[in-house]
């Protein structure tokens, strides 16, 4: 049987921007630059003979054409990349990459590896650490990581800390975070003490300005708001522009970090840092495991997804403000 079919890279940009509803978005998941998408399409509707997207002035919208034909689109690709997956010739086999937050692989899941590796002794495991994988308020295209798009490599997967809204993939929710105040044990004691929120103000704020311009942590303004102390600017105090500096400042003694609850359990619970105050602020982001869907039924990942989601269920979840 003869079929006529468009261009494979003129149905993935019509898939990418009908999801994004955006050509700029759309040709930064795939690569490409906006006018390359737009040609793309254009050369897509020419050979359907019919419009796909109503163009107007700030905003894209799809035709009822165009509705139509996006879920069989998104199929057929989905279909084509798990068919080639299926006669791919894996030269390492057993491989997982796995793309994660930096503080969340330092302190959550590489003291708990060990469980997975001795699970999986023929694995062959890369973890990746990259801020990349924090939703910002740039477009996100869940499974690209420094330009590297992860459904044409061989077993990879993201743990994304962001909304979970990342459509087309197959997303796991992990759990969510709530942020405390936490310090080492010295600074009970210290002069002045700090034994009630109050005391605050006398205190060493650390600042984490890897969540600066992003939505994923939120400020000490609202942890003082809710502890109810006033009076203090929310701005002096030591900045750092990696987690880890701020998790190692606070072992030190350096001053008092806000931190994602989860992030520090083992800390609180081996009494090297201790969390002064009941306050806990919460918020929208949360811990997801990100997959193509092309890939998720292969054995690592899902020996990985397993295992990751068991040790995820232990943790609490977050209590939303």
């Amino acid at each position: 049987m003869t079929y006529r079919l468009p261009p494979l890279n003129a149905l993935r940009a019509f898939e990418a921007a009908a999801r994004h509803l955006s050509f700029k978005n759309a040709a930064a998941e795939l690569s490409v630059t906006p006018t390359a998408v737009s040609h793309q399409i254009k050369q897509l509707e020419d050979f359907l003979g019919l419009n796909l997207f109503h163009r107007l002035t700030r905003a894209l919208r799809l035709t009822p054409q165009g509705e139509a034909m996006l879920p069989k689109v998104r199929e057929g690709l989905e279909c084509f990349a798990a068919a080639v997956e299926n006669v791919h010739e894996r030269i390492t086999y057993g491989r997982l990459i796995v793309v994660l937050p930096p503080s969340f692989a330092t302190r959550w899941l590489v003291p708990r590896l060990r469980r997975f590796a001795l699970s999986q002794p023929s694995l062959n495991l890369h973890v990746i650490r990259s801020l990349s994988t924090i939703d910002g308020d740039q477009p996100v295209n869940p499974l690209t990581i420094d330009g590297v798009d992860l459904r044409e490599d061989d077993s990879l997967v993201v743990i994304r800390f962001g909304t979970g809204t990342y459509p087309g993939f197959h997303v796991d929710r992990m759990f969510g975070s709530d942020y405390i105040a936490v310090c080492a044990p010295k600074l009970l004691e210290s002069d002045p003490p700090l034994r009630e929120p109050a005391d605050m103000r006398n205190q060493v704020l650390l600042h984490d300005d890897t969540m600066a311009g992003e939505r994923a942590g939120p400020s000490w303004e609202e942890w003082l708001r809710l502890a109810g102390v006033g009076g203090v600017d929310c701005n002096v105090g030591p900045h750092f522009s990696d987690s880890g500096l701020v998790y190692v400042a606070a072992l030190d003694g350096l001053g008092i970090a806000l931190a994602s609850k989860p992030l520090v359990a083992t800390a609180l619970a081996q009494g090297r840092l201790v969390s002064p105050f009941d306050i806990a602020v919460g918020q929208h982001f949360a811990y997801y495991l990100v997959t193509a869907e092309a890939i998720s039924t292969r054995p690592a990942v899902q020996a990985f997804r397993t295992w990751l989601l068991d040790e995820a269920k232990h943790e609490e979840p977050c209590r939303p403000n």
